[in-house]
């Protein structure tokens, strides 16, 4: 973009009042204009063609199309727009999601307008943009997720190598025929080896084994 040219923006939302709450809010912020709206997901591709925009407010939940099949939709054009999701669900699911589809951004309804409109500067200029709040439950949810692989691994580096290789197996879902099959062994001893595994690691069962396998990274 060129320097006196204002950013190009998309909005895009179900909630007509919504639509003309952000429209009036951006048009009013210096370096902003509103070029279009739409109400769904499924008018997102026509809309950037007829406008041009640089980047989208995309709303995550519409009847038809919603907001992570758009913005991925979008992303995938050879010339693609920056795209923020502005939503009020913030599950960690919506946030990965939407990262996942290519978003550039990720800001909550409650965010201040002054805020918004800094974010889509931001975002025009290249630089991705999350919330504090959503900053932190990534933050937290990576801790979560470390800790959890951290005490799958010593869990597991208490077994011998060949139980090593049966749980990777029970990972993978393999049924113990096919484990047997695989790692050369006979089926009675594959059933004792999952038997010993079990107990050695106090678990009740191969779906709790599968998930100390998964946790751990090995499946």
């Amino acid at each position: 973009m060129g320097v006196d040219r204002p950013v190009r923006v998309l909005v895009v939302d179900d909630d007509a009042l919504v639509r003309a709450g952000l429209t009036m809010m951006l048009d009013g912020a210096a370096g902003i204009s509103v070029v279009g709206e739409a109400d769904d997901g499924d008018q997102v591709p026509a809309a950037a063609d007829a406008h041009a925009p640089d980047v989208v407010l995309m709303d995550l939940r519409m009847p038809r199309v919603d907001g992570i099949t758009a913005t991925r939709r979008l992303r995938a054009r050879q010339r693609p727009p920056e795209v923020i999701v502005l939503t009020t669900f913030d599950t960690d699911d919506n946030i990965l999601h939407a990262l996942r589809a290519g978003a550039s951004g990720f800001l909550l309804k409650d965010t201040p307008p002054a805020r918004i409109a800094e974010a889509v500067r931001q975002v025009a200029a290249g630089e991705p943009i999350l919330s504090p709040r959503i900053t932190r439950r990534l933050m937290d949810r990576v801790a979560v997720q470390a800790g959890a692989y951290t005490q799958a691994r010593r869990a597991l580096g208490v077994l011998s190598p060949r139980e090593h290789d049966v749980v990777v197996a029970v990972g993978q879902g393999f049924t113990n025929a096919e484990i047997a099959t695989e790692l050369d062994m006979t089926l009675a001893t594959v059933k004792s080896h999952v038997s010993h595994i079990l107990t050695k690691l106090d678990l009740d069962n191969r779906t709790q084994l599968a998930l100390l396998v998964h946790d751990a990274g090995l499946a």
